[in-house]
């Protein structure tokens, strides 16, 4: 009795099914833009936090560390009630009263703090002697970190960057509190309502279906990358065709004669 109240509670295919079409062709398309433009949003972000972080002058790294801190801190739903809610509240309305913006630039901010330490650690990581080659051979200094020493510790933090990108697709489902309007409705958004339609609680399986979907390849693609950059390009085994110019006999050892 108890495993088919179970299953008809969590697993009733026949409203999973009644959901899906929605999820895919709604939810699904909000939710990657949301994540998308808060990805792009937070890496922006990150890499501004992160040079101000890395300064020798404490008054240039206070504003980056108290933003890091400050977003690092606070739980998300707050960060995202603040932006999406207070900010028009208080009379500062950058995207009107389009909430799918606010629910942007909301997410994006959050990523941008953790970001920002991901990409310090790993910019830290390189080597210093990068840095001096570099500046011997008379780049700039921003140059220099730009062209040799940020790619690098970018590479280096890789999979630390997929984990943030799954927790910014995660984290997509809280901006439902900013109540997005018909037709930007995001994949939990959707769940909650089709969960409130039919008292069952299996539209939230295919929510997390389509959740996963999206977030196990990521992991798998970008584990895969990491990968290939350490171990490098592959050696070709095609053996190099002779040079027709060189000689074909093999050359006598100095001093003596072949034998």
């Amino acid at each position: 009795m108890a495993s088919n109240a179970l299953a008809d509670t969590f697993f009733d295919w026949g409203v999973i099914a009644e959901t899906f079409p929605r999820l895919i062709s709604e939810g699904l398309l909000n939710t990657l833009t949301i994540a998308a433009g808060a990805i792009v949003l937070g890496v922006v972000i990150a890499l501004a936090a992160a040079m101000l972080l890395l300064s020798n002058r404490w008054w240039v790294r206070l504003p980056a560390r108290l933003y890091v801190d400050i977003f690092r801190g606070l739980p998300v739903i707050i960060t995202v009630m603040l932006v999406g809610v207070g900010l028009p509240a208080a009379g500062i309305r950058p995207f009107g009263t389009d909430p799918l913006g606010y629910a942007v630039l909301a997410i994006g901010i959050i990523s941008g703090a953790y970001t920002a330490e991901i990409f310090r650690s790993g910019i830290q990581s390189v080597d210093p002697g990068q840095l001096q080659a570099a500046r011997s051979l008379g780049l700039s200094y921003l140059k220099a970190m730009r062209l040799v020493v940020v790619p690098q510790g970018i590479r280096r933090v890789l999979p630390a960057m997929t984990g943030q990108f799954v927790k910014d697709i995660k984290e997509s489902s809280l901006v439902y509190l900013l109540g997005l309007a018909v037709g930007q409705r995001e994949l939990y958004f959707i769940a909650q309502e089709e969960v409130a339609r039919t008292y069952n609680s299996s539209p939230l399986i295919a929510a997390g279906i389509c959740y996963l979907a999206l977030t196990i390849p990521m992991t798998y693609f970008v584990n895969y990358l990491d990968r290939r950059l350490r171990e490098g390009p592959r050696p070709d085994k095609t053996p190099a065709s002779a040079d027709p110019d060189l000689p074909t006999t093999p050359l006598q050892p100095a001093g003596g004669e072949a034998r």
